[in-house]
């Protein structure tokens, strides 16, 4: 999940949990809103902070993608795979003879 995507996140949660605070604690129009903001806020701050530490904590790796070392081994998986598909179409191909023969040596 993106960092800004997280931070959205919480933020609209800030949100519901601030009006479902609201309605249960105030009494005026004015505290709902205040209630509403400063939820919303602390949980709009809090995703930040959540988000930097992650990004600390990660940490920027510096190696590349091995790309030739996976080319070469799923080549090798290719040759593999054709290597099989040729040796069962060699096998439906003379099946019926294959199978003829053994009927053959056991009359």
């Amino acid at each position: 999940m993106r960092g800004s995507n997280f931070v959205a996140f919480l933020t609209v949660q800030g949100f519901i949990a601030g009006i479902v605070f609201g309605v249960l604690q105030s009494d005026s129009a004015e505290d709902f809103l205040i209630y509403v903001l400063l939820i919303s806020t602390f949980f709009y701050l809090f995703a930040h902070l959540c988000v930097g530490f992650y990004f600390q904590t990660l940490g920027v790796k510096a190696h590349s993608f091995p790309k030739h070392s996976h080319e070469r081994s799923l080549d090798g998986y290719v040759r593999e795979i054709n290597r099989r598909e040729q040796f069962i179409d060699a096998y439906y191909a003379n099946k019926d003879e294959l199978l003829s023969g053994d009927e053959r040596r056991k009359a």
